[in-house]
């Protein structure tokens, strides 16, 4: 069934039911049998006389009238157009910007949907009651709100007089089941010989950072990542909002940060979080993403006899990666030296993989390089790539065609293998 053809079911429905004498007074699970007979009852009627929307509804299949019934609930008494598109399970994004632009984004592709609030002031009644059932507030004195669903989808919110063009949300969503390599493998981001290599580095415990642009996977590729961590271990995971999935660690600490409370106070940071990992005896500490001044307590982390950590961050090459850490570390110590801001990155970081989303909106894994060390010649970090994505002649603007592809450069820091007893040549 077309979309347009969906809403408009949707919205006879939902006039048919605020049509109902004692709607008010009707439990949600009456309502819910209501609505349930009442698409019903259409589908009869559009199989006797099968003409324009009717053959749609006719052939409406099991899933498509489950959606289309709690969509019409969500109308009436749930979060309205937003509740309908939160059941669609192939919706990974949602940005609303004002009551009338609605848009998506389906198995990678962003689009605007014909879907829209009713006014301004339904899509602020919605926005309030969404952010209540989250136990936060939303207003003129405090327009931006940052929270997370009992499900790990990630939600901003910016209200008037911060959001010029009305009410904006953002919200973020993340698949039921943890992305393993294996989906890695199939979705064509990394290939089964790279899983191996990935399996054995994390495996021997190597320092690794995984960076990209927004939208290019970081997140998901840490969480298949963290699944080569040996279960006997003791993990401790630290993030802004909790979006890690791993399963196979038994010794595993959660920790998220929070923000201040109305008064000002109460706030949590990650380097609060770091600094408190510390104390928690972990044998790897995993941070979702590191954006200012806590890069230094996390070098210094890995430094200090926590190796096997990983992290990511927003950068769009390896080298800018690196860049980006010294902007950062120099947040939290304003004068050391860049000299020894490099020194501590190169000692602290083994491996950089780096993420794209590419023209076609895939997401590929671009390259992955060690991390050699500080050379006192140049005063730069000396890099050696490992693997690069090489495009194929048979790539064209609308699909991209290629693999991530061993080089000639052999792996040169291989002390840590070798102290884990493996002998495998990288």
């Amino acid at each position: 069934m077309t979309e347009q053809s969906c809403n408009e079911l949707i919205a006879q429905i939902k006039q048919e039911m605020q049509s109902h004498a004692d709607l008010t007074n009707l439990s949600n699970e009456e309502l819910q049998t209501l609505i349930t007979e009442e698409l019903g009852d259409r589908i009869k009627a559009a199989r006797i006389n099968p003409d324009g929307l009717c053959i749609e509804i006719a052939n409406l299949n099991f899933k498509e009238k489950r959606l289309i019934a709690a969509a019409v609930f969500e109308a009436i008494r749930g979060l309205g157009v937003l509740g309908a598109i939160i059941i669609d399970p192939q919706v990974t994004e949602i940005m609303i910007n004002g009551y009338k632009d609605i848009f998506v984004e389906k198995e990678g592709r962003l689009h605007k949907i014909d879907s829209q609030f009713e006014s301004r002031r339904e899509l602020e009644i919605i926005i309030t009651k969404f952010v209540s059932k989250a136990g936060r507030v939303v207003n003129e004195s405090e327009p931006i709100v940052d929270f997370r669903l009992e499900d790990g989808s990630r939600v901003n919110v910016v209200m008037q007089p911060v959001a010029l063009n009305g009410p904006i949300v953002t919200m973020r969503r993340f698949p039921e089941e943890a992305m393993t390599v294996e989906k890695l493998i199939e979705f064509g981001s990394i290939t089964a010989d790279v899983a191996d290599v990935l399996k054995l580095l994390v495996s021997a415990k190597y320092n690794i950072f995984v960076c990209g642009g927004t939208g290019s996977g970081k997140t998901t590729f840490l969480n298949a990542l963290s699944n080569f961590i040996p279960r006997d271990e003791r993990i401790i995971t630290i993030e802004d909002s909790a979006e890690l999935q791993i399963k196979n660690i038994d010794n595993l600490v959660r920790l998220e940060t929070k923000n201040a409370g109305a008064d000002g106070r109460g706030m949590v940071s990650i380097r609060d979080l770091i600094k408190s990992a510390l104390r928690m005896r972990p044998e790897r500490i995993v941070v979702g993403e590191v954006r200012g001044a806590e890069a230094l307590d996390m070098l210094q982390a890995m430094n200090t006899g926590h190796d096997g950590s990983l992290s990511t961050g927003h950068a769009n090459s390896t080298s800018d990666m690196l860049s980006r850490l010294e902007t950062m570390v120099l947040q939290g110590a304003d004068g050391l030296p860049l000299e020894a801001i490099r020194q501590q990155i190169a000692s602290a970081v083994d491996i950089i993989i780096h993420l794209s989303r590419l023209r076609d909106k895939s997401r590929k894994t671009m390259e992955i390089v060690e991390v050699l060390g500080y050379d006192a010649n140049t005063r730069q970090i000396s890099l050696n790539v490992l693997y690069e994505f090489q495009e194929e002649e048979i790539s064209s603007k609308k699909k991209v065609v290629g693999a991530l592809k061993r080089t000639n450069n052999p792996m040169k820091n291989i002390y840590k293998l070798t102290a884990a007893g493996i002998d495998k040549a990288i």
